[in-house]
């Protein structure tokens, strides 16, 4: 049953972990069906198979990162009108998302189908994988509505201290996913678009769960009233969503010149990138659930007014989530070799190449790892307070930084250099966030100085 969660008390960092766990747990298991997919399709068709899903990875991470942007920014709206108690007004923006989010996720399911295999050839794709990256593309983007509708259900659960519900839907998910993706491209044959099917299959699954999980809350038990329009909700809702999506397009685009980059240096090369780049979930789901956790935090205790705890609670998180990111760090130098090697197949002479390129990436990234964790905290705690036009701005630093490294490095040092260039984006935008929540900080201590006078 849906177990609402008020972070307005009690202890704050265990608070944040205690909502941020089942997150990771959550994400581990959505991790390990997008990893267990490469590695199906990796071992079972191919290294072919495997570049293809790895020549359109940064065009399907835009679609899926605008649809979670817009919700994750629905989502702030929610936490803060529940940390505020007024449920009438929050049933009401959630039946607005709805409205906005099943026009916006059917407009992109038709619009993106004209835009796959021109992005795929203006990303350099070999001709030898592009069919098979556009019949992948083509399956997941028109699966638009179910992962906006599994976003906005998960998101709002989150706004409402629920971590529980998408932990076991995404857990329902994994092994569905699992088994479909074996019997779909190991029995039946069905190569790629088996593996998408499989994962929107998953998807609906997911949403089904997390749809019951809401009709449980009892604050969201809706009535005709609460359907009305509300072009006013609509506009709050997306003057918070847009920004975020936005941000996401502008990360994808840099990362998609950087695939395109990379794709200029072999098929081997990009087998050995995308090995890391299904790894990278991984390396991210904590400081995603830690993200989740401090926004909902931020949120929930800007509602109820309680801008001190806001600061003590903010530098906890941010300190737990350094650490995590360290402990992360050195797993990936105990397991990284054994893990890559499940990814790829080939001749010794091809893995051996593309093990040695996904060891280098794999290896750097690790090492800046904690920046991104001190990203994503800084960034969810100015969302949090509804502050989206930083983390917006965050975004394009991301893109200036991940295109300059792209473009200038592997000229300076050769084709390794592009795999510099997620880090670089890391450090430029972490600094701007940092440096942007101190500025924040400073202002709501005074302010709140003021009120105590």
């Amino acid at each position: 049953m849906a177990k609402t969660k008020d972070m307005t008390k009690g202890n704050a960092l265990l608070g944040i972990a205690a909502f941020a766990l089942p997150l990771m747990i959550g994400n581990v298991f959505q991790q390990l069906y997008t990893v267990v997919d490469t590695m199906i399709v990796g071992k079972g068709i191919g290294v072919d198979a495997l570049a293809a899903l790895g020549a359109g990875d940064w065009f399907n991470w835009m679609f899926i990162g605008l649809l979670s942007g817009l919700t994750q920014g629905f989502s702030i709206l929610y936490s803060q009108l529940f940390g505020a108690r007024d449920y009438r007004t929050l049933r009401q923006g959630i039946t607005s998302g709805v409205r906005a989010g099943a026009m916006i996720s059917i407009a992109m399911a038709v619009g993106i189908q004209f835009l796959i295999v021109p992005v795929l050839r203006l990303l350099q794709t070999p001709d030898t994988i592009l069919p098979s990256a556009a019949i992948y593309l083509r399956i997941m983007m028109g699966g638009a509505p179910i992962v906006m509708a599994y976003n906005l259900e998960s998101g709002i659960l989150r706004a409402l201290g629920d971590g529980r519900t998408p932990l076991v839907a995404m857990g329902f998910a994994s092994a569905i996913n699992i088994g479909l993706d074996l019997l779909f491209v190991m029995v039946f044959h069905w190569g790629i678009p088996g593996a998408a099917v499989a994962t929107l299959i998953a998807q609906v699954c997911a949403s089904l769960y997390c749809f019951v999980g809401l009709r449980r809350i009892p604050e969201l038990g809706m009535c005709r009233e609460d359907w009305k329009c509300r072009p006013d909700l609509i506009k709050e809702i997306l003057r918070l969503g847009l920004p975020l999506a936005l941000q996401q397009i502008l990360i994808s685009v840099g990362g998609m010149i950087v695939q395109q980059v990379v794709n200029g240096c072999g098929v081997l090369f990009i087998a050995g990138f995308t090995a890391v780049n299904k790894l990278y979930g991984v390396l991210e789901m904590a400081a995603v659930s830690f993200g989740y956790a401090i926004m909902t935090f931020t949120g929930q205790n800007l509602g109820a007014g309680q801008k001190q705890r806001i600061l003590h609670g903010i530098r906890q998180g941010a300190l737990l989530s350094i650490v995590t990111s360290l402990v992360i760090c050195g797993l990936i130098f105990l397991f990284g070799v054994p893990v890559l090697s499940l990814f790829i197949s080939g001749t010794p002479e091809e893995c051996e190449k593309a093990l040695e390129v996904a060891w280098l990436y794999l290896r750097i990234m690790a090492v800046t790892l904690p920046t991104l964790y001190v990203l994503y905290s800084y960034r969810s705690a100015l969302q949090g307070i509804g502050n989206t036009k930083i983390p917006l701005i965050s975004g394009a630093v991301e893109f200036v930084m991940r295109v300059g490294a792209a473009l200038l490095l592997p000229r300076l040092i050769g084709e390794n250099g592009v795999l510099f260039a997620e880090s670089c984006a890391w450090i430029g935008a972490a600094v701007l966030l940092f440096a942007s929540w101190e500025v924040t900080a400073s202002k709501m201590k005074r302010e709140e100085k003021l009120h105590l006078q």
